[in-house]
């Protein structure tokens, strides 16, 4: 019988040899994780076995790099993968662990335990409450805060975190709300912004999160950014990020000269309607960007010159512009969601004419 396939997908890996960044299909099984150079290729480039492994996240060796997790297996060999966001690197982190402690008990895996977990009073699901606070309606306010003469765009303060947690309830008082804030900055859920909260995370005290109106923090995927008094140049190149974060993940994308394919980090934000794209081994930078308003995509049922090979789940966006762009995802169902989501991005576009 064939191991189980639990998870798949592309994930950002340090290599062992020159440790460099690239990323790779990685596919976790009940007893451990293959990676492949490329989704299509029959035998992995490796395999790290999970019996006796142990997992860390957030690896913060990597001071710029976000949504890194560590596998040390038995052989005291370290593993480094990145994910393109938050949300899927937790989603990694829990399946993976979950393997584990399966493999250590002696079950098979199942998603949903029938054995219900115990769960103690004070323990707080993170990333269900990172979600709730993230939530448009009911969540915490993104304001756009002035200090020192920088703006600071997506952020919210120390305070407003705190008050958001007492008056939803998740917390008793200020002085708890302070833990799990302190928590949720620990995990990577919150961001210092700021000289205040950076030095409060960088410093020895007790809390690393300040309940305090001039500390600044924001969510890691936000579209935060800083201004300092910038010209209005600056200014234009920004409004492409101003846009809500609608859907992130990594794509194949054809280049246009060499027409070969290569592994995106890809992330959408409605209006402005923009479909950035990234190197996902590093680079804050964008190396690219689509502008959506008023564009056609459309799923392509053979590849573009014509060959039937392993290239399916392709789709194409045609933009305003008449400039072809053709993508690759890795599952018919992430192809139509990807579809899906532009859609409704290209049309929030046109009610807004470009200032």
């Amino acid at each position: 019988m064939e191991p189980k396939r639990i998870r798949e997908g592309y994930l950002v890996k340090r290599g062992s040899v020159f440790n460099t960044w690239k990323p790779m299909w990685v596919v976790l099984l009940e007893d451990g994780i293959e990676f492949y150079k490329k989704k299509s290729d029959n035998s992995p480039k490796g395999m790290i076995p999970l019996k006796g492994s142990t997992l860390t996240s957030p690896c913060q060796d990597f001071g710029k790099r976000m949504f890194v997790f560590k596998i040390t297996t038995t052989k005291q060999q370290d593993h480094f993968f990145q994910a393109a966001f938050l949300e899927e690197r937790d989603a990694w982190v829990r399946d993976i662990k979950k393997a584990i402690k399966c493999i250590e008990g002696g079950q098979k895996f199942a998603r949903k335990s029938t054995r219900r977990s115990i769960r103690l009073p004070e323990t707080v699901d993170l990333g269900a409450l990172y979600l709730s606070m993230k939530d448009t309606e009911k969540g915490i306010k993104e304001l756009n805060l002035e200090k020192d003469k920088k703006i600071f765009n997506h952020c919210f303060t120390g305070n407003c975190v705190i008050d958001w947690l007492v008056s939803n309830k998740s917390v008793r008082n200020r002085q708890e709300g302070l833990m799990i804030a302190s928590s949720l900055l620990n995990e990577g859920y919150l961001q210092p912004a700021g000289e205040l909260s950076k030095n409060a995370v960088d410093g020895t005290a007790e809390n690393p999160f300040l309940d305090n109106p001039d500390a600044f923090y924001y969510f890691p995927d936000s579209g935060f950014f800083c201004e300092e008094n910038s010209s209005d140049e600056d200014v234009i190149l920004k409004e492409e990020f101003r846009g809500v974060i609608i859907k992130q993940g990594c794509l194949l994308k054809q280049g246009h000269r060499r027409k070969n394919w290569k592994v995106r980090k890809f992330i959408l934000r409605e209006d402005p309607a923009y479909l950035h794209y990234y190197d996902p081994a590093g680079g804050e930078d964008p190396l690219g960007a689509i502008h959506l308003r008023g564009c056609v995509v459309t799923s392509v049922e053979s590849n573009p010159d014509g060959r039937k090979s392993e290239e399916e789940n392709l789709f194409e966006i045609i933009t305003a512009d008449e400039v072809h762009y053709f993508l690759q995802a890795a599952t018919s169902k992430e192809r139509t969601e990807w579809i899906k989501a532009i859609q409704v991005a290209s049309r929030t576009g046109n009610n807004h004419i470009a200032h």
